[in-house]
């Protein structure tokens, strides 16, 4: 271990592990049996390392995070290539859990350098961001999801099993991507997307009602959404409409203004 490590009393390296010199750990840490944390990581105060977890390259991790069996975080983007750089880095926020054989990798210079995760995310067995992710708070991904490049995730977001999102592809907050849903379009805020390709199937109902939206929010949500989706004429002109109708409804702009910055197709019904 590190002199960083030997200083910190609280923190607990079993003796099979290999931290390395540089490596900065707070205070509280658990590092267990045959990890690795690489010289340029940053691990938060109370994180845990269970046996055989890695942290490589330029990766910051957050405070109360936990870190399975095989869980990999900060491996280099999978382009062919491409080595280890400082200008490549992956932050994670606090909080966070990463199931069995999960992996997160930095981002690529070019493109900013940073992927980054939340706080109180779940990350699920076989589940793997790539680089230049931007994944917000609270978001759950299940079994063997798999996020390509360049993707954002809003809060809230839930994944189910072995959906996979194509690259540069945006997910609006509190929005579910049905289990095996191939996702190649962005999702709106509060949509509810299922199917290979996926499809727009209504607004994700559960979540708005776990999250504490009223049932007011709720309605003024589902009118927007039928009158952007649902009503006659051309998707443009309905889109318009809305923005018309709507100004003063924040949660209703919130939808339009999702879908107007986007420079790809907005998944909608089938």
């Amino acid at each position: 271990p590190s002199a960083t490590c030997c200083e910190l009393m609280s923190t607990q390296i079993h003796p099979t592990a290999f931290v390395e010199d540089g490596a900065v750990l707070g205070e509280n840490v658990t590092i267990g049996p045959f990890c690795h944390v690489g010289p340029h990581s940053q691990i938060g105060d109370s994180s845990v390392l269970m046996s055989h977890a890695v942290i490589t390259g330029y990766t910051e991790l957050g405070a109360g995070c936990t870190l399975h069996p095989h869980a990999v975080l900060g491996g280099v983007p999978q382009v062919i290539g491409f080595e280890t750089t400082p200008e490549s880095r992956l932050v994670v926020g606090e909080k966070c859990v990463f199931r069995e054989h999960t992996t997160a990798h930095s981002g690529m210079p070019k493109f900013g350098g940073l992927t980054t995760i939340g706080d109180n995310c779940f990350v699920m067995i076989g589940a793997h961001i790539a680089h230049d992710n931007h994944i917000g708070n609270n978001v759950v991904m299940a079994n063997n999801v798999s996020l390509a490049g360049h993707i954002s995730v809003g809060d809230n977001v839930w994944f189910g099993g072995l959906a996979a999102v194509h690259q540069f592809s945006r997910i609006g907050r509190n929005a579910f991507i049905g289990g095996g849903a191939i996702v190649v379009e962005d999702v709106i805020p509060f949509g509810s997307v299922v199917g290979n390709h996926a499809k727009l199937a209504g607004l994700n109902m559960v979540g708005l009602k776990r999250r504490g939206f009223s049932k007011a929010d709720i309605r003024d949500i589902r009118a927007a959404y039928k009158a952007i989706f649902l009503g006659e004429g051309l998707f443009k002109d309905r889109l318009d409409q809305t923005a018309q109708d709507y100004a003063d409804n924040p949660l209703a702009m919130e939808i339009i203004t999702f879908i107007r910055e986007g420079d790809r197709p907005i998944c909608k019904p089938a």
